[in-house]
């Protein structure tokens, strides 16, 4: 059935993009050798509601394609947070993060009642994290080692898993998640292109 084939070309997209998701940004810090526009509490918030969403997913046994590239997205989205620490000359705190990470993980599967009230705060605490991320844009009113191409990749990736939820599980929480995270996505994108126009004459000149 159509219906199917355009389900399962969603799902493999994501998946596929989602592997290289995170590249590009990097690519951008490792040769820059500096985290300098790239938000450190937008990237912990990102990881917070990374780990709710998968865990979530887990916890009722959704579809595992449904939700498969969030495991690749933590992976790159830690590998990201210890290139910002050693930038930032403070890679020893990655200890810390590491044990409160793993203790919120073990922490959501004690109890249903727990899991419900994080999957119902992770669009809040996602959302969070596309805000902290548009304020240090916003305060240093430059992109930065942003890379635009991260955030495009990210746009894709929530409008596809908007129709595969809709389609397998349908369950509001994930949709109203995604949804928001798209139009967030979008508007850090827009905000990365525009001060990357402003600084290209900067440098023309």
């Amino acid at each position: 059935m159509p219906s199917d084939t355009l389900l399962h070309v969603a799902n493999f997209s994501t998946l596929f993009v989602c592997m290289v998701l995170k590249f590009p940004q990097i690519f951008v810090l490792m040769r820059a050798k500096t985290s300098a526009g790239v938000s450190l509490n937008s990237l912990l918030l990102e990881l917070v509601g990374y780990i709710v969403f998968v865990t979530y997913q887990n916890y009722y046994d959704y579809p595992l394609p449904t939700y498969l590239e969030y495991p690749i997205l933590i992976a790159q989205d830690v590998i990201l947070l210890l290139l910002i620490l050693q930038y930032n000359g403070c890679l020893r705190q990655s200890l810390i993060y590491t044990f409160l990470f793993v203790g919120g993980w073990r922490l959501l599967t004690v109890d249903k009642l727990i899991m419900d009230t994080a999957m119902s705060l992770c669009t809040l605490i996602s959302a969070a994290s596309k805000f902290a991320q548009l304020q240090c844009l916003w305060k240093s009113k430059d992109a930065g080692q942003v890379s635009a191409l991260t955030w495009a990749l990210a746009v894709y990736t929530c409008t596809a898993r908007i129709y595969t939820s809709a389609v397998t599980t349908g369950d509001m929480l994930v949709l109203v998640r995604f949804i928001v995270m798209t139009l967030l996505n979008m508007w850090v994108l827009l905000t990365i292109m525009y001060y990357q126009r402003q600084r290209s004459p900067k440098k023309e000149d």
